[in-house]
């Protein structure tokens, strides 16, 4: 937002109004042309139109310094978040400019992260409903269920598959965020979006390796030797398949006496600093060139992987309904199972999102249930 001061001369009066025009961007109009937003702040400020004598003169000189004055006032307002002078003029702000500003200082340098997506789908959602903008003052309870309607049944990730419902609730996490913030700065006096529930986070069932289970596949030989290397390498470090695929010997570290791994997820596009154990770095196998890939023998993910990884297991005696990702769930159960906290793991996950961490501290609560109450036989010919 900028803001200009300008001159209206009034009829035949001889005088000169003073104003501030305030640009608030630009919108498509009806015709397809761009249309410019403005707001004005009438300052009650008069310039002689022809200014003769030096008291005249002197008048409007004040007059002038005073309404640039004001002027570099509101500029400093806008600078410092404040979007105008009074609440009427900070309800009209165009709130996507103002998510937009929010978005870009929140978001990290190497890392999308929710806020670059939460403004994708916001500005999706605004462009199809409010061809010319919406100011704060228009933003109501209708508005902020809209959107989470929106994320449900229209939003689609850059593969055209709806959003996860995890994603759904990270992504109006961010627009409550932006509407507290606006709060705090004084655009808006009441929460709009007070009494819309969050989206849910529906958790399905994960299937994962207790530690018996994947020590008898770690014994058990399969038919793709890069294959049983990179699937124990995700149970042993948490990386999804995409991760450990395009994983490179650049990305790989020596790190103090140990290992570490660097790298951008393919999900999240986040910077990953990863420290992994001796017996991870052993099933990467022998050292390679920097832009090499540590498992370049598997080229893609397919059907027939599936249909190893299973085989696999059941030659293992483990009739579980395993997929790849099974490795990432079972890294993430047996780390809470040996005392890691939940926010240590969400960062050893790369989770932008808690909530999403916590479903295996769930899965981990009903593993410890049925062990209390399905594991030790029942009693026989007990007398009390």
């Amino acid at each position: 937002m900028s803001v200009k001061l300008a001159k209206r001369k009034q009829g035949k009066s001889g005088r000169i109004s003073l104003y501030l025009v305030y640009y608030r961007g630009t919108v498509p109009g009806p015709d397809g042309k761009v249309k410019a937003l403005r707001d004005y702040e009438y300052l009650n400020l008069y310039l002689d139109d022809k200014p003769r004598t030096s008291a005249e003169k002197e008048h409007n000189k004040k007059i002038l310094e005073l309404a640039n004055s004001i002027k570099a006032k509101r500029e400093l307002e806008i600078k410092n978040g404040q979007y105008g002078f009074d609440a009427g003029v900070k309800g009209k702000a165009l709130f996507l400019e103002y998510f937009r500003a929010e978005a870009e200082k929140k978001a990290k340098p190497d890392d999308t992260g929710n806020w670059a997506s939460t403004l994708k789908h916001m500005t999706s959602y605004v462009g199809k409903r409010y061809s010319s903008g919406i100011t704060f003052q228009e933003i109501d309870k209708a508005f902020c269920e809209g959107f989470k309607d929106y994320l449900r049944d229209e939003a689609a990730t850059r593969t055209g598959k709806g959003l996860a419902s995890a994603s759904q609730a990270a992504y109006y996490g961010k627009f409550k965020a932006c509407l507290n913030k606006a709060i705090k700065d004084g655009i808006l006096s009441i929460d709009p979006a007070k009494g819309v529930s969050r989206p849910k986070i529906i958790s399905h069932k994960r299937e994962y390796l207790t530690f018996d289970e994947l020590q008898a596949m770690a014994k058990t030989e399969c038919r793709n030797p890069t294959l049983k290397r990179m699937f124990l390498f995700s149970c042993l470090t948490g990386l999804r398949f995409s991760d450990c695929h395009k994983l490179t010997w650049g990305e790989v570290q020596q790190y103090g006496d140990g290992w570490r791994i660097v790298f951008h997820q393919q999900k999240t596009k986040g910077l990953q600093y990863h420290d992994i154990s001796q017996q991870a770095r052993e099933l990467m196998g022998k050292q390679g060139a920097p832009g090499e890939r540590v498992f370049f023998a598997i080229s893609k993910y397919s059907a027939y992987l599936s249909i190893v990884l299973r085989e696999w297991a059941l030659k293992a005696g483990i009739t579980k309904h395993l997929t790849f990702h099974s490795g990432r769930h079972t890294f993430a159960v047996l780390q809470l199972e040996n005392g890691t906290d939940i926010y240590t793991l969400s960062k050893l996950l790369g989770h932008r999102e808690i909530e999403v961490t916590a479903i295996y501290a769930d899965i981990l609560d009903k593993t410890r249930r049925e062990a209390m109450t399905e594991r030790i036989p029942e009693l026989s010919g007990l007398n009390i």
